[in-house]
């Protein structure tokens, strides 16, 4: 693999930053520790400007080439934040925060990012800047959409983004990519359902809160079946029934039902909300029951450029040696919000034959970490060169 000599040479150092990282997990915004030991390093590497508290927990780091001469600007961004997940790896660097969890892999890309970053700083062989962008709360708080709100993109310059996930499955250190619709948009919901509660004794008596809500789990999955294209990508799933008794013998007066809607466009997005809802409309009316929906649009579909797209998929080419076509991802990436602001792609890296992401035995594989880092400095050495 024709990774850069120098994170041959990196590769002991950048795995202890990330197995610290490993160690010490935080959740969401909370990244207060992993923030301050990004900025000491990015200090440490000698960068031009470090930046703290954007997008509240959020660090940027300014890197300058030889020459700004062509006026380019890209930025490199990595996720740092961990998961609720009781860790049951048994590894001497094992989480030693309870319920938290790095099971994404958001250590090794913070870790590879910083390694990115010290060559970068170290040589300087390009024309323009680099901006490393270092967020909080990828897993469900948006720190990506927070960072543009705080006017991120506007206030470095950014004119072109790339960003990357580790996937296991594939092998260590190989590449893959897709132009176009990548990630879904990941949409939540609750639904209220109140109806009239009772002794189980005597139904009649009662508007049956659990065979309404039933009835609901059920006709919602013919937004998928019956009401969607059957080309389009759409997945329906009630991920909670709870009622409002435990009792053996009490007919509940409330239920709420829990989900999330993944789609690939805006018109299935548009669509799995109004069907939601009048189905939802349709069924209260049958049983004389009240049904509240509340529909939660949270990260939009993460769609790579086209241009920008061909560009990472030939760096991950030079990297590895080939850079094949990724399959759709039914899952959600908020770095959705910064490809909606600027130009960008994002590329998956293989970790190998480990357990999936958000399991308590993944791992991430610190044998990817020198082709990741190679992939950044290429993308920026490629599409910056010096004359």
């Amino acid at each position: 693999m024709p990774v850069k000599n120098r994170f041959a040479e990196l590769q002991a150092e950048i795995t202890e930053w990330r197995r610290d990282l490993h160690e010490n997990p935080e959740l969401q915004f909370d990244t207060h520790r992993t923030s301050a030991v990004v900025a000491e390093k990015l200090k440490t590497f000698g960068c031009d400007e470090i930046v703290t508290g954007i997008g509240r927990t959020g660090v940027v780091g300014v890197i300058k080439g030889r020459s700004t001469a062509s006026g380019k600007v890209i930025g490199l961004r990595a996720d740092m934040d961990a998961l609720p997940i009781l860790e049951q790896t048994g590894l001497p660097y094992a989480s030693k925060t309870p319920g938290a969890m790095h099971a994404c892999g958001h250590d090794g890309h913070t870790a590879m990012l910083l390694g990115a970053a010290k060559y970068l700083s170290e040589n300087r062989n390009f024309d323009g800047t680099v901006v490393v962008i270092f967020q909080p709360a990828e897993e469900g708080g948006g720190g990506g959409r927070e960072m543009c709100a705080d006017g991120m993109m506007e206030r470095f310059g950014i004119q072109e983004v790339y960003g990357m996930h580790n996937w296991p499955g594939r092998p260590v250190g190989s590449f893959a990519i897709r132009p176009g619709a990548f990630f879904a948009a990941t949409d939540i919901w609750d639904i209220q359902i109140e109806g009239k509660g009772g002794h189980a004794a005597k139904p009649q008596e009662t508007i049956d809160s659990t065979i309404v809500g039933s009835t609901l789990v059920l006709a919602l999955q013919t937004i998928a079946s019956r009401n969607a294209d059957p080309i389009g990508q759409i997945v329906v799933s009630v991920t909670s029934f709870e009622t409002s008794s435990k009792a053996f013998n009490v007919i509940p007066q409330r239920v709420e039902l829990k989900g999330t809607v993944r789609t690939m466009s805006k018109d299935m997005r548009d669509l799995a909300e109004t069907r939601m809802k009048e189905i939802a409309a349709g069924i209260a009316a049958t049983y004389g029951a009240k049904i509240e929906v509340n529909y939660m649009r949270n990260y939009p579909v993460m769609v790579n450029h086209e241009e920008q797209t061909a560009f990472a998929a030939e760096v991950a080419a030079v990297v590895s040696g080939s850079c094949e076509e990724a399959p759709l991802v039914m899952g959600g990436e908020d770095f959705a919000f910064m490809l909606e602001e600027r130009p960008g792609a994002y590329i998956l890296v293989g970790n190998g034959d480990t357990a999936m992401v958000h399991h308590p035995l993944y791992n991430f594989n610190d044998e990817a970490i020198p082709a990741g880092c190679s992939w950044w400095s290429e993308i920026v050495e490629r599409r910056m060169p010096l004359a």
